[in-house]
């Protein structure tokens, strides 16, 4: 049986609109299941193979932002240890933030419910790893509060930048601005 050119087949079709979605969004262009399919190179229906909607594909991205996320301050989070530490891991909170920022708003513009247990999921463990660097550095501390108030100041610096309140750039100065800020609130509160 002869097969057109135009014929296509993926060997993970859900990878491939997830890479496609991210790219959409991160271009800043429309976002729709159509356009989604059509960046992948595949027929209009094809996503809801995988996503019966356009709300199951944004959760599908957050949950591969926060996975992203995870990936890039795990290793720094391990090897934690001081509060120098924890003003770079916020640092690369904002960095994320910055280089991402569509995808960066698509995870945490939606609030996650217990039916979506995938997004839930993959934003705990990334609170997880923050929870652990607190326990590890500040011992006796309220572990949930404090991490709070750091996930909440660093998504904060975050926002403000992505918001144009703060310089958004260079982003050398981004990170020195995030460091001091986490460093100072640490300071006076420790």
């Amino acid at each position: 049986m002869p097969t057109s050119e135009k014929s296509y087949h993926h060997g993970d079709l859900r990878a491939a609109l997830l890479t496609a979605a991210i790219e959409s969004l991160e271009a800043d262009e429309p976002f729709s299941m159509r356009a989604v399919a059509r960046r992948a190179g595949v027929s209009p229906t094809a996503p809801y193979r995988h996503f019966v909607d356009r709300e199951a594909l944004d959760a599908a991205v957050a949950v591969e932002g926060f996975k992203d996320l995870r990936g890039e301050v795990a290793e720094l989070a391990a090897s934690a240890r001081s509060v120098d530490d924890v003003a770079e891991l916020a640092a690369t909170y904002v960095a994320f933030a910055l280089r991402r920022p569509a995808v960066f708003r698509l995870m945490f513009g939606n609030e996650c419910d217990a039916a979506d247990s995938q997004r839930v999921q993959a934003a705990n463990e990334l609170h997880r790893v923050l929870d652990g660097v607190v326990e590890r550095i500040f011992p006796g501390a309220d572990v949930g509060a404090l991490g709070t108030a750091l996930w909440g100041l660093a998504h904060g610096l975050a926002f403000l930048h992505l918001d144009g309140k703060l310089r958004p750039d260079p982003a050398d100065e981004v990170a020195r601005r995030v460091r001091s800020a986490v460093a100072a609130v640490l300071v006076v509160t420790c």
